[in-house]
This record gives structure tokens, sequence and C-alpha cells, in this order.
């Protein structure tokens, strides 16, 4: 990898990470190609977005994260040691588990949501049934 706008530490960590599992810089297919989304004219100029294939294993990764396409490359590259080793070790990677948990969050407050919304209604109701007619003792 080229120069890369993040720490040396994470770039170190990175290329260690990649030569435990195996992929080489020669085995990665790698293309810039222009942005799309919000960002503007500048990114929809730019070819800041990053396309990686890597050829052993057929993982394609397509990274448009930052504007700048040397960070790209460094988020492109950690994705596709996350998709390999998820696929290597068949255990969930730690991101994905992130993911996952927020996934049961969401849906346990959705289900609490309802119970509030319902009980709202219950109670809405409630009060419409006391606006009944009143009649008075000569009708």
């Amino acid at each position: 990898m080229t120069e890369i706008s993040t720490g040396l530490s994470k770039t170190d960590a990175l290329s260690g990470r990649m030569s435990r599992l195996g992929i080489r810089e020669a085995d990665l297919v790698e293309k810039f190609v222009l942005g799309s989304g919000k960002g503007g004219q500048k990114l929809n100029k730019t070819s800041s977005c990053v396309y990686l294939r890597h050829v052993p294993s057929g993982i394609e990764v397509k990274c448009q994260r930052e504007r700048s396409r040397s960070l790209n490359r460094f988020f492109a590259r950690r994705e596709l040691c996350d998709r390999l080793e998820q696929r290597l070790l068949g255990v969930q990677s730690a991101r994905q588990q992130e993911w996952e948990k927020i996934r049961r969050q969401k849906r346990r407050r959705s289900r609490r949501q309802k119970e509030r919304m319902l009980a709202d209604k219950h109670h809405h109701s409630r009060k419409k049934g006391f606006r009944g007619n009143v009649r008075g003792d000569g009708d």
C-alpha cells in the first residue's frame, strides 16, 4: 500500500492482518471509479471510490466512505479482511456482531413503542367514552 493518511500503527496492523489471512497485494485487483451519491461536484468528478477484488477468493469490495482516495483504500482493505475472516473462520466479525446487537435493540425498542402506542389508544378511547350524550331528567 502507498501512503495512507491514517496512522502508521493502523497501517502496520492492517498489513499484519492481511499477511495472517494470506492476502497479498499481488492477488488484489484495484480500480478507482467515479464516486456517486451525496457530496457534490468534487465527489462526482474525482475517482475516489475504491474497488478491490481478491482474485483467489473472488471477494469484491467497493468503498466510498471518505472523500480521500488513500483513506478509501485503507477502509476497502480492512473490509476485505473482515469478509475473508468471516468466510474462513465462520465466525462473525466484531463489527457484524455489533450490527446484530443494534438490530436486536431496535426490534425491542419498536415492540415497546408499539405497546406504548396501544396504551395511548386505549386511554384515548376511554376519554371518548365519557363524551356520551348526557340526558337530563326531563327528556
